[in-house]
């Protein structure tokens, strides 16, 4: 997909402000307590995604996170298939007050290529 070029210099501040988890650091921090929140669309999840993953599509993210992820530290591991949208959604985390919001290195696709 093509990205207008203000869509994607706001995505690289995002970006830019949010601690990156690489791909091969996901399933233990999984296991650690940690939550990977897939903020695709509700279609995009049900064709893949990683597995125990939680789903809140990034148009409805702060809308309803606070009744899903009350805990203000609970370590959070946004994805989306790269990097755009998993960026912005830990950056809106972390202003919502989310001290642990984070963003998988490539999303789903670098998450995949473990496999």
């Amino acid at each position: 997909m093509q990205y207008t070029e203000k869509f994607q210099r706001m995505a690289d501040a995002a970006r830019a402000r949010v601690e990156e988890v690489q791909p091969d650091q996901v399933d233990e921090r999984l296991a650690s307590g940690a939550i990977a929140l897939d903020i695709r669309d509700k279609e995009e999840h049900d064709q893949d995604h990683i597995e125990g993953s939680m789903n809140i599509s990034r148009g409805k993210l702060e809308m309803v996170v606070e009744g899903k992820i009350p805990d203000l530290d609970t370590e959070i591991l946004c994805y989306c298939n790269a990097y755009n949208r998993g960026s912005l959604s830990a950056a809106t985390l972390k202003d919502m007050g989310y001290r642990n919001a984070k963003v998988i290195a490539g999303g789903l696709k670098a998450y995949r290529k473990l496999a």
